[in-house]
């Protein structure tokens, strides 16, 4: 196996492209299994251009891509200027390319009434395998689309990210091999037995206990454990340090576990959504979820020192090959105050400097085995080595 992540900040697209290219060849060779390439949005009018250099100088089986606010690769984040990151993977003629093998899908959705038409889905169902999805949030029901999926597939694992070069429909780019798309979805399907796993930090932590909802409708809670919701929240707050009750104050989120099957919860258990505000005359709180009755829910608080825990928690042990990185374009220098932070905390479990990612409008990974889109995380397909 071999891997390569290359980053270019030419200001001219034919030498970033040249350089990345060049990088590659020398680390991987020519023909790689997979390629993945991230340009930020300085980039966006040359992407066909791009594409055709790398397929005329690569030739790799599959290449999928998208634009970007910011890319990273190795140690380094580039974040609101121009760069480009190509990345590669070779399994050394282990891989089988096409039919049942890796292989590069592309999805659409249409308005059908008060709802979507997906297309395409049917083509990725397939449990055991892995996609690596890019979508445009403009043009594309994401969460409707990891519902579907789960449902025909609930074996597939999903990891990705939202476009985010531009802020309206028509602005970002998506590649699926020699094709240079402006909406919908692109995917790169890897088979069963490819050896990857899927790695998501939500950059939270939990504060007060978990309880069960006892009343809610749709994602207005109620009740939890048979007091008002809002009462809850304040109950929590005063229990907690002055600190904690800061970071409350300035965002609070809820966490609602995936699995009620567990026995007892902690750091990945729980799908976190924000609260989204608060009805006082009902005592009730608004999240961005649905959250039924009979879930369990934790409060937690996000903030720079948080994140960075809980990115080296999930990374805890893990000994990669290469990775790539969907990070959320809340993060970087404007969470953590300094450049580089995700960047150079997943590298350091990367072999080779072989990692590679992008800073997306929302980033989608799987909590308690469903696929979901997440907003201020970083998730992370990690290749073995």
């Amino acid at each position: 196996m071999a891997f390569a992540a290359a980053i270019s900040e030419h200001p001219l697209v034919t030498h970033a492209v040249g350089e990345v290219i060049g990088e590659v060849l020398e680390k991987v060779g020519p023909s790689p299994d997979v390629a993945v390439l991230f340009l930020t949005a300085g980039y966006a009018g040359a992407v066909e251009d791009v594409v055709s250099t790398i397929h005329h100088a690569l030739s790799p089986r599959c290449l999928i891509g998208t634009t970007a606010s910011g890319v990273l690769a190795g140690g380094r984040e580039v974040e609101d200027r121009a760069a480009l990151v190509l990345f590669a993977a070779d399994w050394g003629g282990h891989m089988v390319t096409g039919g049942n093998g890796a292989r590069v899908a592309t999805f659409s959705a249409r308005r059908e009434g008060d709802g979507w038409r997906l297309q395409g889905t049917e083509d990725v169902a397939v449990d055991g395998a892995t996609l690596v999805l890019l979508a445009d949030p403009f043009t594309f029901p994401v969460d409707g689309f990891l519902d579907e999926l789960h449902r025909r597939a609930p074996g597939l694992q999903v990891v990705g990210g939202l476009a985010s070069a531009a802020v309206g429909a028509g602005g970002n780019r998506l590649v699926a091999d020699h094709e240079v798309r402006t909406e919908g979805a692109v995917g790169l399907l890897l088979p069963p037995g490819v050896p990857v796993s899927a790695v998501v930090s939500q950059g939270c932590r939990p504060v007060g206990e978990p309880l069960v909802v006892t009343a809610a409708t749709s994602n207005i809670i109620e009740e939890i454990a048979g007091r008002p919701a809002l009462d809850r929240v304040l109950e929590t707050a005063a229990a907690s340090s002055p600190d904690d009750r800061s970071l409350m104050a300035r965002g609070l989120h809820v966490g609602v576990v995936a699995d009620e099957t567990r026995e007892t919860f902690g750091p990945g258990d729980f799908l976190v959504r924000s609260v989204l505000g608060a009805d006082k005359g009902r005592r009730a709180v608004a999240v961005g979820a649905e959250v039924p009755v009979g879930s369990t829910v934790q409060f937690h608080v996000r903030d720079a020192d948080s994140a960075d825990a809980d990115l080296r928690g999930v990374l805890a042990g893990v000994d990669a090959g290469a990775a790539l990185v969907f990070t959320c374009n809340g993060r970087g220098e404007a969470l953590f105050g300094e450049p580089h932070h995700d960047a150079s905390v997943v590298s350091d479990h990367v072999a080779g400097d072989a990692t590679a990612g992008v800073f997306c409008a929302g980033e989608v990974g799987p909590v308690g085995g469903h696929p979901f889109v997440h907003q201020f995380s970083a998730s992370m397909l990690v290749f073995d080595r």
